[in-house]
């Protein structure tokens, strides 16, 4: 035998012998190349899934197997692994075919090769992963399933409700404040249904008069109204086989409220110009930040349609009332925007307490979008209370005149120390005992110019 086959064989045995280590203690783990790739895994990983589970993943994306919103190009896990730091006690979803999917715990972190060349070199992280409920640790951690990211109760009851209804196929009504995440949890049924290889078809119900959202669900055939040159398939079309969400269903005009409601009794529809009876085979999942119970009683929303949607029941809480997932939530968006620009990023202390203590009356999207400002002004790889936008840092402070009295020190005192320093801001900044961002912004908020 070679020296290559003995190193060769010596690898194998060590990744056995860890692989039977973590399988005694009820775990099995993964090896990833530089790419996040699958290049050994542990044999009880055909116990969980059937066999031949391991070959089919070998050679695979990780992300393949635990999800993008984890493992993907953008994933939490994988910005904060490969920056080096080590990630425990996440939960997330492991596919399994065809039942749907199962909850898991994960740890991930970088592999540390030994001084006896025993481990492959190509090999540079590992991931560990157990069931869920054989990990009580794993209850702290936040969980990750189909693109929602939760630590708080009300959230993860959610989670457990949505693995709940894997094998069902009813309509499920969504609601909440804008900006909550209704579509994020759509996907997240629809991904974790018997329909997940079907596609998933969004239509917003507020964005279009009535006629034209008529076309859009329903399709038209050719000169049905001037202007249709052709044959239109709609969205009811689209999404047979998969998931129809109906997004702001409460804007939905009357009129079409009764075909709609046709459409859930009878599953069938036409389009518009033909007297042809189509079959819709798609679910529906619909979302409202309206109360659509005060709707039905002012009469803009017909009752019938309201407990014909609101067969599955799951309101979303605002941010505010969930702060457990702020956290969470912050790595995660945080890991995607970073990713854009090919940047690692992590908040400061000081940082993270502004999030955790503002109200966030924009929701999740109004998280991400201060996290995107933030990642645009920040300077160096740490975000601090000065990146983030004004109104967070403020929380609701009355905003001082530029033309007062306190402005006119200020820009005063500013200037003095620039000019002192030759107008090298980073200098002044030092003096002045902020961040250079900061000196640049009250700069532009108090017109102060060379």
């Amino acid at each position: 035998m070679t020296d290559a086959q003995q190193l060769e064989s010596m690898r194998h045995l060590g990744w056995a012998a860890v692989s039977a280590a973590f399988g005694s203690l009820g775990r099995f783990c993964m090896a990833l190349d530089g790419d996040f790739r699958v290049l050994h895994t542990s044999e009880r990983l055909d116990q969980l899934l059937g066999h031949g589970a391991r070959e089919s993943i070998t050679g695979k994306p990780i992300a393949a197997l635990l999800g993008n919103e984890l493992f993907g190009r953008d994933g939490a896990l994988r910005q904060k692994v490969a920056a080096g730091r080590k990630c425990e006690g996440w939960r997330a979803t492991l596919r399994l075919e065809p039942e749907g999917s199962r909850l898991v715990s994960v740890t991930a972190a970088r592999l540390i090769h030994d001084a006896y060349g025993v481990c492959d070199r190509e090999a540079h992280y590992i991931v560990v992963i157990r069931p869920a409920e054989e990990d009580p640790a794993a209850a702290a951690g936040p969980t990750a399933l189909g693109g929602m990211i939760a630590r708080s109760s009300p959230m993860l009851r959610i989670a457990r409700l949505i693995e709940q209804l894997q094998q069902a196929d009813t309509t499920v009504l969504l609601t909440g404040e804008s900006g909550t995440g209704k579509e994020v949890v759509a996907r997240a049924i629809h991904q974790h249904s018997t329909r997940r290889d079907g596609p998933f078809v969004a239509v917003n119900c507020g964005a279009l008069p009535g006629e034209l959202l008529e076309s859009e669900l329903f399709g038209h055939a050719r000169g049905a109204f001037t202007g249709s040159v052709r044959d239109r398939v709609g969205r009811f079309e689209l999404a047979s086989k998969g998931t129809l969400f109906l997004d702001e269903i409460g804007d939905m005009p009357l009129p079409l409220q009764v075909k709609l409601l046709r459409v859930l009794q009878e599953h069938t529809f036409e389009r518009i110009g033909e007297n042809v009876s189509r079959k819709s085979n798609a679910r529906i999942v619909a979302a409202t930040n309206v109360d659509l119970a005060r709707a039905v009683a002012v009469g803009s929303f017909r009752e019938d349609l309201f407990y014909r949607l609101r067969v599955v029941p799951i309101e979303i809480p605002p941010l505010r009332n969930r702060r457990a997932d702020i956290e969470p939530l912050t790595e995660y968006l945080l890991a995607r925007v970073g990713a854009r620009g090919g940047r690692a990023l992590r908040l400061s202390p000081d940082a993270a307490r502004v999030l955790l203590s503002y109200e966030w009356p924009g929701n999740v999207r109004e998280l991400e979008n201060a996290l995107e400002f933030a990642v645009a002004v920040c300077e160096g790889q740490t975000i601090h209370p000065e990146d983030l936008p004004k109104e967070l840092t403020e929380r609701g402070a009355p905003h001082e005149d530029p033309t007062g009295a306190a402005a006119e020190l200020e820009r005063k005192k500013l200037r003095r120390v620039l000019e002192k320093h030759h107008w090298r801001r980073d200098e002044a900044a030092v003096e002045l005992g902020m961040s250079r961002t900061t000196l640049w912004r009250k700069m532009r908020e108090l017109g102060v110019r060379r």
